[in-house]
């Protein structure tokens, strides 16, 4: 742990670049199976706050593995540290103003509410993509099941490591056989219809 450090007060603070954009910063953290659909509604998502002009910043597991987290592996020590630094990067973002949409497995109960502390009342939006692993596992986009049913991949969530789904979401999706556009479509109204897309106070 670093000593002699000092949190630097900043002149321009959270409410006044919100003011800026015109927006209520959040983080809405879509978490779920892997296969269950976050990263498609994460990105459909953004598209439709974007055509509301709202200012968004989109965070997506394998892309931050690619970068800030690529040091790290799937065991469970690093499952959490990613979250860990996710919900940190998740904290700066929504400091500058934006609504940060993030779409991580993120399977641990403990890590999600990491995240949640960090922020404001109101400022974590959970939400649950809800697809049962039978749908994840007919998908199977990425061969990542398959690979993990038959030992190639060890520490994979839904098979050999637990998902803990959330204790009481802001929002539950639940799969229905709907299309990715049509969940993205009912995340949005939801959002909209509890007031987590309000303008700045």
């Amino acid at each position: 742990m670093a000593t002699n450090i000092v949190w630097h007060q900043h002149e321009v603070d959270k409410s006044r670049r919100a003011a800026a954009k015109n927006q209520q910063p959040c983080v809405i953290w879509l978490t779920g199976l892997s296969g269950s659909g976050k990263s498609t509604i994460a990105n459909l998502l953004e598209k439709k706050l974007a055509e509301h002009h709202k200012h968004t910043y989109l965070l997506d597991g394998d892309n931050v593995r690619h970068g800030l987290c690529g040091d790290l592996g799937f065991s469970d020590k690093d499952r959490v540290e990613n979250i860990r630094r996710i919900s940190e990067v998740a904290k700066l973002f929504v400091d500058s103003g934006l609504i940060v949409i993030t779409a991580f497995i993120s399977p641990f109960q403990r890590d999600r509410d990491y995240c949640r502390d960090l922020l404001a009342e109101n400022e974590f939006i959970e939400v649950f993509i809800n697809t049962p692993i039978e749908e994840c596992e007919k998908r199977d986009p990425k061969g990542l099941y398959q690979k993990a049913r038959q030992g190639d991949i060890k520490d994979f969530t839904g098979i050999s490591s637990p998902y803990e789904a959330p204790d009481s979401p802001e929002i539950e999706l639940a799969y229905s056989g709907q299309t990715a556009e049509e969940s993205a479509d009912q995340l949005f109204t939801l959002l909209q219809e509890k007031g987590f897309l309000s303008d700045a106070k």
